[in-house]
């Protein structure tokens, strides 16, 4: 997103809906993935308003079911037992949040093995779980639904990329639709169990994996390649619990690693050396690495090569983690389907605007006071623009965000609300930004009060390029500045004229009504000896 346009002006109807979610209800809806590898369950609180959802629970157990009967493909009793049990713990965990539904999906494991239908009827019958048995190419619309929810693709073509336990799905879409769903029967589980008999892998059986993985991916390539126009370049967005550990472990050896991996981008060069490493290992040397479980240590190699062999066959040297996939996107299916978001692509133009209020709304954040301080730091962005910032664009986006959640830590000390602001937006989610602005946006309203940024202070010690120190300083300033214009409960402030004179610059502060601004005036001298400090210009105010 980018420009004041979106910002200001679509907003307009997010933020009406914003104060109509104010008395409304949220729905709880449970997601329960039963995979080849793990069963995943997670609850999400929906707000019909946004026509937005945050994730409120994710749990997971490591039930194995791909480990099938050699001898005839069946699921084993060991296995359906685990998955049976993790079954009932969550059903009675999403039964206490009270959801109004469990909508739960089986995958490859279950819909290759010949007896996966039984498995589902027992389940039905024994602690009354209706499962959906999906295809494969459901399993990739709903992989790119789970994305579309979370990050913005906009209208460029994005290779979605998503290596499971059994099977490997690869998406090519945009903001609108899929143009081609794929998926190869070829996972980390699968290929572990069927190639990998000793470690470290042999060059002659390191070979054949790669030729093997290379082949089986071809088709869905090929198809990808004929629905990508001659002068388009995809961008590779990579999910699932390989893509992300594999992210984890590149993530440890940055100098200021990421608290989430979403949004995290994994270059090919890095991931070749870390693919390099991890061949040569034993599975108990690997199960030794802080970022992987157990079960993870097991599996990596193939996943990992799985991947590696994607981004070659692609021509791809870079990738974007998504941590929103399958089960995420059971909750957007579900909502599509039940009226709470009819357009995609109008939901993805907004994901931005969507996130930031639907965490202001978690946070207990005014609207119509913080929407008063988004409008006025907009206008001050736009009206001071080489008096104290030079900033291109950037910083637009990051500055709006910070004004409507500014305030969110005043529930936790007001004293000191701004450093509860920064920690509060800093470990919320924010989808569509990256982690350093993620970063800027909590930094930005850190700032906007009491100490401008100091060497010791950990949320400026994050900021290891000098641009993005200059746009926090330059945006939270701005921040700054709108909040002391906006004092009261009620609005008393219509617009805001600045101009420079020399070296005095002058606030004109025009009102609503017949409304005293004295106040207001206050606030702005009390940054005068900042303005002086920082910019070298004498304040001036007058009201009118």
């Amino acid at each position: 997103m980018s420009g004041l346009e979106p910002i200001c002006s679509s907003n307009e109807s997010l933020r009406q809906q914003l104060n109509l979610s104010q008395g409304n209800e949220v729905r709880y809806i449970a997601a329960i993935d039963i995979g080849t590898n793990s069963t995943h369950l997670l609850i999400a609180s929906v707000d019909p308003a946004l026509h937005t959802f945050s994730v409120d629970l994710a749990e997971k157990s490591t039930t194995r079911l791909g480990e099938r009967d050699p001898d005839n493909g069946d699921l084993t009793e060991l296995a359906m037992d685990r998955v049976l049990e993790t079954l009932k713990h969550f059903k009675s965990l999403a039964e206490s949040h009270q959801v109004e539904k469990i909508v739960v999906t089986a995958t490859s494991a279950v819909r290759e093995a010949p007896n996966g239908r039984e498995f589902l009827m027992k389940l039905k019958e024994e602690i009354d779980l209706d499962v959906d048995l999906i295809s494969g190419f459901e399993e990739a619309r709903l992989i790119y639904l789970g994305v579309l929810s979370g990050m913005p693709l906009g209208e460029k073509p994005h290779l979605i990329l998503d290596i499971g336990g059994g099977s490997t799905e690869l998406i090519l879409a945009d903001g609108r639709d899929a143009r081609a769903l794929t998926s190869t029967r070829v996972g980390a589980v699968r290929l572990q169990t069927d190639f990998v008999k000793e470690e470290p892998l042999s060059s002659a059986r390191l070979d054949f994996l790669r030729t093997f993985i290379r082949g089986s991916l071809e088709p869905a390539v090929d198809k990808i390649c004929r629905r990508l126009k001659p002068e388009e370049v995809p961008f590779m967005v990579a999910t699932s619990g390989t893509a992300l550990a594999i992210g984890a472990l590149l993530a440890s050896e940055e100098e200021n690693p990421p608290l989430k991996l979403h949004g995290f981008r994994l270059k090919k060069n890095k991931l070749d050396q870390l693919v390099e490493r991890l061949i040569c290992m034993s599975s108990e040397q690997r199960r030794k690495l802080p970022s992987l479980s157990e079960r993870r240590a097991e599996i990596i190699v193939p996943g990992a090569l799985i991947l590696q062999t994607a981004m070659q066959m692609m021509s791809i040297n870079q990738l974007i983690l998504s941590e929103r996939a399958l089960r995420e996107g059971l909750i957007f299916d579900w909502m599509l389907r039940n009226g709470l978001s009819t357009d995609r692509f109008s939901f993805q133009s907004s994901i931005r605007q969507r996130t930031v209020l639907h965490q202001a709304q978690r946070f207990g954040v005014n609207p119509q006071r913080a929407e008063r301080v988004a409008r006025h730091s907009m206008s001050l962005y736009e009206t001071t623009f080489g008096i104290f910032h030079h900033d291109e664009g950037q910083g637009r986006d990051l500055l709006w965000a910070a004004a409507m959640l500014h305030a969110c830590g005043q529930h936790i000390n007001i004293n000191a609300y701004h450093k509860h602001s920064w920690y509060l937006i800093r470990h919320g989610e924010l989808l569509a930004y990256s982690d350093t602005e993620h970063l800027m946006v909590a930094a930005i309203a850190r700032y906007h009060r009491r100490s401008l940024p100091k060497k010791r202070h950990e949320a400026w010690q994050l900021f290891s390029k000098r641009e993005h120190k200059r746009i926090v300083s330059e945006m939270s300033f701005l921040l700054r500045l709108a909040v002391a214009v906006d004092r009261r409960p009620e609005p008393v402030v219509e617009s805001i004229l600045v101009q420079l004179n020399k070296s005095q610059v002058h606030f004109q502060l025009y009102g609503q009504g017949n409304h005293d601004l004295s106040l207001e005036k206050w606030g702005l001298m009390n940054c005068a000896n900042l303005v002086e400090e920082l910019y070298g210009l004498d304040l001036k105010v007058s009201v009118y």
